[in-house]
C-alpha cells in the first residue's frame, strides 16, 4: 500500500489531475503529458509560486496557511466537504503510531438495535459492522457483527448484486470512508483494510487514488433483494454518543409505498430467525404487534 505520510501532497496532486484546463478557465496549450492541470497552472491560479506549490506536493512544506489552502480548494473545484478535509490535512497536528483499539458498542445502543422494527446496524470508523438486528441481516446476510461494509461491497459478488447502481454506491462508499478516516491513517486496522482492498480490487484501488471525499449523509438506497425484489429505503446515519467514530445506521421506507410492503414481507419471512448480533451476544426474536 502507498505510504500515507504525505497526505496533503497526495491529495492536492490527485485532485489536480482531475481538473481540466477548460474547467479551470484557462487555454489548453501544447502537448500535455499529464492528466488535468500542470503544477505551475495550479500555482498561478492560486496566487502562489510554482516552487512553493511543488514543495507542498512533495511534502517538504506541510503547514500552509488556511488562506493558501482555501485558494487551492477554489482552483481544484472542491466542494464544502472536500475543502474541510483539505483544511484538516494542513492543520499540522502531530501524529503518533497508535495501538489497535477494539470498538465496543455501548450496551444501551446494542439493545436499541435489537428493539428497532427497522433494519439497523452499528458501523465503526472503518466501516466494520459492530452490531446488526435480524431484519438488517435479512436485507443483506453480510450485515452481521464482524463483517466490513467496504470489503463486502468490493469483494462479495452477492453483495454487489444487491445494488443496481453498484458503481455509484462503491464510489460514494470510498469517498465516505476517506472522510471518516481523515488524517488518522496510522491505525493498524486502516492499514490492513486499505492494503487488502488495494490488492484485491482494482476498482477500489482506482477510486482510492482519486482522493474523493464526501460526508455519508442520509440518502435513499436502491436495493434489488433476491426474495422481495427492488425496494427504496431511506438511510439515516446517527452518531453514537460516547463512542467516537461509531454510527447507528437505520434503513426505512416511505410509509404506504410498495417498498414498505416488501420490507414488511421480508420481516414476516424472517421474524422467527435468530443469529449473531454482536460479539458474544445473540439476536432475540422481536415481539409481534
Amino acid at each position: 500500500m502507498r505510504d500515507e505520510s504525505n497526505l496533503l501532497g497526495d491529495y492536492v496532486r490527485a485532485r489536480r489531475e482531475l481538473v481540466t484546463p477548460e474547467q479551470a478557465g484557462i487555454p489548453s496549450v501544447g502537448v500535455r503529458r499529464v492528466p488535468g492541470l500542470r503544477r505551475e497552472e495550479v500555482a498561478m491560479l492560486a496566487g502562489i509560486s510554482a516552487d512553493y506549490y511543488l514543495r507542498l506536493e512533495q511534502g517538504r512544506d506541510r503547514n500552509p496557511s488556511a488562506q493558501v489552502l482555501e485558494s487551492l480548494a477554489r482552483v481544484l473545484l472542491l466542494d464544502d466537504d472536500a475543502t474541510a478535509y483539505l483544511l484538516r490535512l494542513g492543520a499540522g497536528k502531530p501524529r503518533r503510531r497508535r495501538r489497535p483499539r477494539k470498538e465496543t458498542v455501548p450496551p444501551g445502543v446494542a439493545k436499541l438495535v435489537v428493539a428497532l422494527p427497522l433494519p439497523a446496524y452499528v458501523e465503526g470508523r472503518y466501516f466494520d459492522v459492530l452490531a446488526a438486528n435480524a431484519l438488517a441481516t435479512a436485507l443483506s446476510p453480510r450485515l452481521v457483527a464482524g463483517g466490513n461494509r467496504l470489503r463486502d461491497v468490493f469483494l462479495d459478488p452477492a453483495e454487489q448484486a444487491l445494488y443496481p447502481d453498484w458503481e455509484d454506491a462503491a464510489q460514494g462508499m470510498v469517498a465516505g470512508f476517506r472522510e471518516s478516516v481523515g488524517t488518522d491513517t496510522d491505525d493498524p486496522r486502516f492499514i490492513e483494510l486499505v492494503g487488502e482492498l488495494s490488492l484485491a480490487s482494482p476498482r477500489f484501488s482506482r477510486l482510492w487514488a482519486r482522493h474523493d471525499v464526501n460526508t455519508c449523509e442520509g440518502t435513499p438506497k436502491h436495493i434489488d433483494h433476491p426474495q422481495v425484489g427492488g425496494l427504496w429505503l431511506n438511510r439515516e446515519r446517527l452518531g453514537v454518543s460516547g463512542a467516537t467514530g461509531q454510527t447507528l445506521v437505520v434503513l426505512h421506507p416511505d410509509p404506504g409505498t410498495d417498498s414498505a410492503d416488501k420490507l414488511a414481507l421480508l420481516d414476516l419471512c424472517h421474524l422467527g430467525g435468530a443469529g449473531p448480533l454482536t460479539n458474544g451476544q445473540q439476536t432475540t426474536k422481536r415481539p409481534g404487534p
